[in-house]
């Protein structure tokens, strides 16, 4: 409308159609056409002056099509018919493209998608520009905040072992000095994460005060726009070095925005068109490059002064200090217990008390160390239940974590059982020699299984029973168990009796003959205690002693018995409180001769 109000202007000044033409580049036919109205109505040129606003006025008149664009689209009206539909994807933020493609696929819709934009422009103005809307954010104040995100920078190839790898940039910028830190990496796990925050911080020689990074799970577990779960690592670098970390909303990229414009500067000036040696090499060059060319830029939003220059006069100073203790890079991971009672760590498997079996727990891996928590009590000091010296792959077993009886084997190593066997005997140790001087190992569990035999036989007998089978030239398990299970093994020596294996009667007549009744003489007068109205006593009345053939010691008043040649028979013994009775003579006759005749004979 506004090209037909000023051919009106000109033709109204005088000019003629041919001049006008000329001047705006427009058809004469086409100004013959918007001309027209004017002149039925009677205007000539050179008449009163008529203000912009009158000639726009009289053209919305003549020509209602070029104020309202709706009479002129011949597609809005079907469009108009899914206004609803349009307006709540919207909301949802669905583009305009995608509106199209889902209602000419599943609305039959035939209008382009530059007809659905023009609609949209023209009939739902506040949906389309409501998210283009930008708050200007307050001027950052020096040390206050520190933006960070990594940026993809190409593929690069390592000389030494010919393998082709991406390479991420981490970038680091302070908002208020713009001054870059930038450092290669090959993988953005956990460690590389933390360790270019420490050479961050060392590059710019202290501590922002706020850290505003981008949602990656090496930095937020679970984004949040007002309770972001931050990852365990992350939160202890942000305890170590006091600062506080404001993640940016997920896919807000405009939230971090001064960290996000500088990737493509990166990638050109720092990337693009270089050769490296190496990872380290790369990451010194990248140290290089921020400190002589991407701190000495002409920064337009620091009105044309350098990073450097701006960083070393106002934001040094504000940075917080680096503490003095250096921070221990961890990485903290979560497995779950198998039935081999270990948990994976990285590449490694370290084992935990086997009460702990199935559960899931956190692994805490520095450098040197790794310690494992119970996940019902995190860093608690209750909830350690293992630590183990780091290794970076394999396998890492303490053996008391298993239950005794199922290490067993593990445990009764060589030494114990010449040890054990040692605390046996001397045969005992012959065999577990013998098992263990060829090939230690394999005969191991027959070396466990003879000492074993004496928890179920006791040592004494299996002592016996090694000797047994060392007797017969076959020192194997089952020659052992066969001995003491047949009870065939060699008897028990005889107990020290204290006098060496001496003859009774050295012990001396008092303990002899202690409890011997004498013999009755011929020259004493029988009396009713010692004989029977029949004659002298019998062998059955005699004292063991006397009846078996003993001679009494020396020093005795009775004078010696002689054997009478197994014609006695054993009497029982008599006691010093009650002497021996006579029996009457038809129940048991005498058999003993006279000491006389026993003499004689």
């Amino acid at each position: 409308m506004t090209d037909v109000t000023e051919i009106l202007i000109h033709w109204y000044a005088g000019r003629s159609q041919s001049e006008i033409a000329t001047s705006l580049g427009v058809d004469r036919k086409t100004i013959r056409k918007y001309l027209a109205p004017a002149i039925a109505v009677g205007i000539t040129p050179g008449g009163p002056a008529k203000t912009t606003a009158e000639w726009g006025e009289l053209v919305s008149g003549w020509f209602p099509e070029l104020a309202d664009a709706r009479l002129r689209q011949t597609t809005w009206p079907q469009i108009e018919r899914h206004r609803d539909y349009i307006a709540d994807m919207l909301k949802l933020g669905v583009t305009q493209a995608t509106i199209h493609q889902r209602l000419r696929d599943e609305q039959g819709l035939s209008a382009s998608v530059a007809s659905l934009k023009r609609w949209v422009a023209a009939n739902l103005p506040e949906e389309v520009r409501r998210d283009r809307v930008t708050v200007l954010g307050d001027q950052a104040e020096p040390g206050a905040e520190a933006q960070i995100d990594y940026g993809h920078l190409g593929s690069w190839i390592d000389p030494r072992s010919g393998r082709k790898h991406r390479v991420w940039a981490f970038v680091m910028v302070l908002v208020c000095s713009r001054l870059l830190f930038v450092r290669p990496v090959l993988a953005m796990d956990q460690r590389a994460w933390t360790e270019a925050h420490v050479e961050a911080f060392a590059f710019f020689g202290g501590v922002p005060a706020r850290l505003v990074p981008d949602n990656l799970k090496t930095g937020v577990d679970k984004p949040d726009l007002y309770d972001p779960k931050i990852n365990r690592s992350y939160a202890e670098l942000a305890e170590h070095y006091d600062t506080l970390i404001d993640p940016a909303r997920a896919a807000k990229p405009r939230d971090k925005p001064r960290v996000e414009r500088p990737m493509p500067y990166v990638r050109d000036s720092f990337w693009r068109g270089r050769e490296f040696t190496s990872l380290q090499q790369m990451q010194q060059q990248a140290l290089t490059w921020c400190r002589d060319v991407a701190g000495q830029r002409h920064c337009r939003p620091l009105l044309g002064a350098a990073p450097m220059a701006v960083f070393d006069a106002v934001e040094a100073q504000a940075l917080k200090p680096l503490p003095r203790k250096p921070f221990v890079l961890a990485t903290w991971s979560t497995g779950k217990i198998g039935p081999d009672i270990h948990v994976k760590v990285g590449k490694t498997l370290y084992s935990v008390p086997w009460q702990h079996m199935g559960r899931r727990v956190d692994a805490r891996e520095t450098p040197t160390v790794v310690q494992i928590f119970d996940r019902g009590r995190p860093g608690g000091a209750g909830g350690l239940i293992a630590t183990h010296v780091r290794k970076a792959a394999g396998k890492q077993t303490d053996m008391s974590h298993y239950p005794p009886e199922k290490i067993a084997f593990k445990m009764r190593t060589p030494t114990w059982c010449r040890t054990r066997a040692g605390e046996i005997g001397p045969a005992c140790v012959a065999v577990i020699a013998d098992l263990l001087a060829v090939n230690a190992l394999f005969r191991l569990r027959a070396a466990q299984g003879v000492l074993g035999l004496a928890g179920r036989h006791g040592a004494d007998r299996l002592e016996r029973a090694c000797a047994r089978a060392i007797e017969v030239g076959d020192p194997s398990y089952r020659t052992i168990k066969g001995i003491l299970a047949a009870r065939a093994e060699a008897p028990a020596a005889p107990e020290p009796t204290g006098d060496g294996g001496a003859a009774a009667h050295l012990h001396g007549p008092s303990q002899l003959f202690g409890n011997v009744v004498a013999l009755p003489r011929p020259s004493d007068p029988p009396t009713a205690d010692t004989t029977t109205a029949s004659g002298p006593p019998t062998a059955a009345e005699l004292p063991p002693a006397t009846a078996s053939g003993t001679h009494p010691g020396p020093g005795n008043d009775e004078p010696p018995a002689h054997d009478d040649g197994g014609q006695r028979e054993r009497a029982e013994p008599a006691t010093t409180d009650q002497p021996a009775q006579s029996q009457p003579a038809q129940s048991q006759p005498a058999q003993s001769q006279p000491a006389g005749n026993e003499e004689a004979s």
